[in-house]
């Protein structure tokens, strides 16, 4: 290995040792996991029903939540969630007080 690096910039060679030794840091960000997302849904899902239905019983805050479930599990932003999110993008949205600083947080 020695060999085939002889030569090339000091820059690059640091570089590759860099990478070699951190291998997260240059490509793959870490991601949530499924149940990561599945509460991410929950949150969303319930700031979405309690946003339009402010005075609303548990029983239908409930229903609803269903609803909403499953237009978001068809939505592609969820769908491609533990490929897509991060753990910086999941605290974000995990903290967000309404839908839309939800969907901020996603962008």
């Amino acid at each position: 290995m020695h060999d085939v690096l002889r030569g090339a910039p000091f820059g690059a060679v640091v570089l590759l040792a860099f990478a070699a030794a951190f291998p997260g840091i240059l490509g793959c960000r870490e991601k949530v996991t499924a149940a990561q997302c599945e509460a991410l849904i929950e949150r969303y899902a319930e700031l979405v029903v309690r946003d339009k239905m402010p005075g609303a019983s548990e029983e239908v805050i409930q229903a609803e939540q269903k609803v909403v479930r499953d237009e978001a599990k068809s939505d592609d932003a969820f769908h491609n969630c533990t490929t897509e999110v991060g753990p910086g993008e999941y605290a974000c949205a995990m903290g967000a007080a309404t839908p839309d600083a939800v969907e901020k947080c996603l962008e």
